[in-house]
Formats: structure tokens, sequence, C-alpha cells
């Protein structure tokens, strides 16, 4: 398929992103502004504007509307606070559905807060991070899955979007994990794709797509050495595709392992975001093409439009064609 023809059947693709949907809040401060606090010497920071965008599955959800697939929808679970009113209303501005998504009032919304300087453009401060700070309520768990079993029937790709850091997880709980295996043995037709940051390794039966870092993490954790075909062997799948920044990405399937290159882009002005926008373009190009190598060249070609962009970008169908035909100038 050509890349014009991978983006027309995308239209016809139906796809899920399950996990950590999170909102990303960009805060734009002002070193001048910045005092000791009258009250307790601490200094201050003066925010002078900030907007909210969808991070981490919200980023993958995100370009997959960007890339006009046919039906996007979340599931994960939203906080009943400002955050997640913020993060319902960024979702739905870009037509993806919330029918499935579970609110707890009991949980906080999974939000990033990044801090940027004013005069350099640069976040330089900590973030102030909302995060998951104890395991998934038994019952919201019950109910994640409960959804993700009855709704999957309608969706021709589901993403699984494991961002919590903390040790217990976010929403992809053993649970979660486990059913997603059971779905893809049921499903076999349908791409079930997986990107964790840290938990890479305890997925099994279902397309795993790590970065270098996490790749080579999950294999010396299990086997003391970087051994990439052992590691798909470990995790039951026929396909991992490991991103690999400026390098493109390794396709690894049984027996062999394909590198597709990409162009390095000079100077990215925001990488953060690229390997959610790498998943939301491969994953829609593998239920498009069935070619993993097709799949791996055409999420690079979305990354490669995304890190151009402040904040987490997403490529447009015209953006994407536009990067392609840079490549043969």
């Amino acid at each position: 398929m050509t890349t014009a023809e991978t983006l027309a059947a995308i239209r016809k693709i139906a796809a899920l992103v399950v996990g950590d949907i999170c909102l990303d809040r960009w805060c734009t401060y002002d070193p001048g502004l910045s005092e000791p606090s009258r009250e307790t010497g601490i200094p201050t920071l003066g925010v002078m504007g900030s907007y909210v965008s969808p991070g981490a599955g919200g980023t993958v959800a995100n370009n997959l509307a960007s890339l006009n697939a046919y039906r996007i929808a979340v599931l994960g679970v939203l906080g009943d606070d400002g955050n997640g009113f913020e993060l319902e209303r960024a979702l739905q501005a870009r037509g993806v559905s919330l029918d499935l998504m579970i609110k707890d009032p009991q949980l906080p919304t999974f939000t990033y807060n990044k801090l940027f300087n004013s005069e350099t453009g640069v976040e330089d401060r900590p973030r102030v991070d909302f995060i998951p700070f104890r395991p998934l309520p038994p019952g919201v768990e019950r109910k994640v899955m409960q959804r993700l079993e009855s709704a999957i029937g309608g969706f021709d790709v589901v993403i699984a979007s494991d961002h919590a850091k903390t040790e217990h997880g976010g929403v992809i709980t053993p649970g979660v994990r486990s059913l997603l295996r059971t779905l893809a043995q049921r499903y076999p037709d349908k791409v079930i794709w997986v990107h964790s940051r840290r938990r890479s390794h305890l997925f099994r039966g279902v397309i795993v797509k790590p970065n270098r870092q996490e790749a080579d993490e999950a294999s010396l954790r299990l086997f003391h050495t970087v051994d990439y075909e052992r590691l798909r062997n470990h995790l039951e799948t026929n396909l991992m595709i490991v991103t690999r920044g400026s390098d493109g990405a390794l396709v690894v399937e049984p027996g062999r392992a394909t590198a597709v290159m990409t162009v390095p882009v000079a100077n990215p002005i925001y990488p953060c975001g690229a390997a959610d926008s790498f998943s939301a373009g491969a994953a829609l190009a593998l239920a498009a093409t069935g070619s993993p190598v097709e799949a791996a060249r055409f999420g690079n070609l979305v990354s490669s439009v995304t890190i151009m962009k402040e904040g987490t970008g997403t490529a447009s169908p015209e953006e994407v064609l536009a990067a392609e035909a840079a490549l043969w100038k």
C-alpha cells in the first residue's frame, strides 16, 4: 500500500484506547515575577497563561483523531474534579467518545502540569503531577474489564496505554493485562497493541511497543543481557516493535529483526509524546496493511511530524504525506 492508500484505509478503522488517559496542562511562567511568599518565604512562580490537552493515552487518542480514524473511544478513569472536567472537554473537542470512561470521586484525574520559562521557552521547573497514588480499587477494575470485554467487538484496534510509573501502576492492572491476552486469543484479527513505560515484560500474547530504553530495561531485568528475540519469545508474541528515536524502529518477529530507518530530524521542538504518536500511526497502519514493516514506516512518518510541534502534537494526513515527500527531495 502507498501512504495515501493507507491513509484512506484508516478512515474505515475504529480504535479504542484503554488505560491511563491523562490531562496535560501547559503553563508559561515569567521568572521576573518570582518572589518569596510573605507567609512561607518559598519562591513563587508567576504563571502568565496555560492551556490543556489530552495526555498519555489521551495523546494517542488525539493522534488517532488527527489521522481521521473512523471512530475513536477511550476507556480509563476520571476523578470527579476540575482536571477531569477539563480532560473531558478536551477529548470531546477532538471528537473522541467518552461513553466508556469511568468516573470515581475517590481518585484524582491523572494530570501532568508542565512549567515553561517565558524567556527561554524551556520546561525548566519540576512538574506538579496528580498521579495514581494507590492501586485501582477492585470495583473500578471490574468496571474497566467489563466495559473492555463488552466493547471490543466494535473496534478494529485496541491500544493499551500503561503510563503510570508508580509500582502498582494505573488503569492497566494485572487483571486488565490478563484480559488483553484473552481478548487477543479470542479476536486474532484485531490489532491489540501495548505501550508500557515500566511493565512491558509482564504482558503476554499482544503486540508490544517499547522504546529502546524500555526494551533494554525489560530484557536486563529478565535475562541480565539485552536480547530482543528472547524478550519477544518471553512475551509470547509474534510482533514486538522497538522504537529507537532518530534510528527509527526495529521490527522483531520470530527469527528476524528488521530495521525500519527514519530520517533524523534536526533540532526537534518537543520529542515528548513521540512514542504515543508512533503507536497511534503504526497501530492504524498495521490494521490497514497487515504489514509490520509498513506499520513501523508509517509510525516513523507520524512521529517525525509531531516532534516538530510545541507540546504533544499531532499529524494530519496532509502533514504525513508532506513528510514522506520531503524524504525524496
